[in-house]
């Protein structure tokens, strides 16, 4: 890692960012209106993400990576045109590379990057963090994130992982660690959990590809009990990451998507959202729904 990108990880908040995902002004002061590419904390980390974020998983990534480079170097792109500055991926999604050709050339101070590790068969972080590295043409990563915890023990049968995540936080390799969860008893362990500085938690409207106690995918989760417990990660001071939105896809109605967006927008305990696009004309409408329901 250069000296000036060294220099510049240990900032608090995202560098070169805030100039133009800020749609008001950081020289005039606070934003009198909120947006969906403002600048937002992620708890006590003090690292700063735009509202909004592009994902790059929907239907485990099939949905992206049809897109071919080409397309999905666009779509990226298009999103960063519009001020989103927070780029979510992942190892199982399989577009590791097709995500960092898509960002190649752009200033890598100027975006946020989050990727996540599996964790089966006791994987060795470092060596998956220079793997990471590689794929994603970057020196280190603003936060990587166990995947997909399923089990009230997750804490205990992943410390290993975890400690060596600290231990590549302090080596500057990752600028925060925290973990991904399907299944309301990972979910429910998760407040106050001092090394869990990012969450990473299945939200929307009605439930669907939410948490539930049999921790399965597509399942119909229990949308309060689930928000319970993410407000209570969230006042415990780690940051909250709001997916599933669009319900995995499965939200075509065009009112259900913003009867999501509505009510995911009004709760005080997501800091900020990460979409699967697969067109700019998605691109604009999560962003117009969300300027209109952060200020209704």
């Amino acid at each position: 890692m250069t000296q000036v990108t060294r220099r510049r990880f240990l900032r608090d908040g995202l560098t070169g960012v805030g100039a133009v995902a800020c749609s008001g002004s950081l020289l005039t002061g606070a934003p009198t209106r909120k947006s969906a590419t403002d600048l937002v904390t992620l708890g006590r980390s003090g690292i700063k993400v735009t509202r909004l974020g592009i994902g790059t998983g929907t239907r485990g990534g099939r949905v992206q990576r049809d897109l071919g480079q080409d397309g999905f170097t666009r779509l990226l792109r298009y999103a960063y045109d519009r001020g989103i500055r927070f780029f979510d991926t992942a190892d199982s999604y399989r577009t590791h590379e097709m995500v960092g050709t898509a960002l190649k050339g752009i200033d890598r101070d100027s975006y946020f990057l989050q990727t996540k590790m599996g964790w089966r068969n006791d994987p060795d972080p470092f060596q998956i963090i220079d793997r990471f590295r590689k794929e994603l043409q970057t020196d280190y990563f603003d936060s990587l994130l166990l995947h997909c915890t399923r089990t009230g023990d997750w804490k205990e049968t992943l410390k290993r992982q975890m400690d060596l995540l600290e231990e590549a936080k302090q080596k500057q390799l990752v600028r925060t660690h925290g973990a991904s969860c399907h299944g309301l008893l990972p979910l429910e362990v998760m407040p106050g959990t001092s090394w869990l500085d990012v969450a990473l938690v299945r939200v929307n409207h009605n439930g669907a590809h939410m948490d539930g106690l049999r921790s399965r995918d597509g399942e119909q989760g229990d949308r309060d009990r689930a928000v319970t417990a993410i407000r209570k990660i969230h006042q415990s001071g780690t940051g909250v990451i709001g997916m599933k939105i669009m319900g995995e896809g499965d939200f075509t109605d065009p009112q259900e998507r913003d009867a999501s967006i509505k009510y995911v927008m009004s709760l005080d305990c997501v800091d900020a959202v990460v979409i699967g696009f697969a067109s700019p004309a998605e691109i604009d409408e999560a962003i117009e729904r969300m300027n209109r329901h952060l200020n209704a």
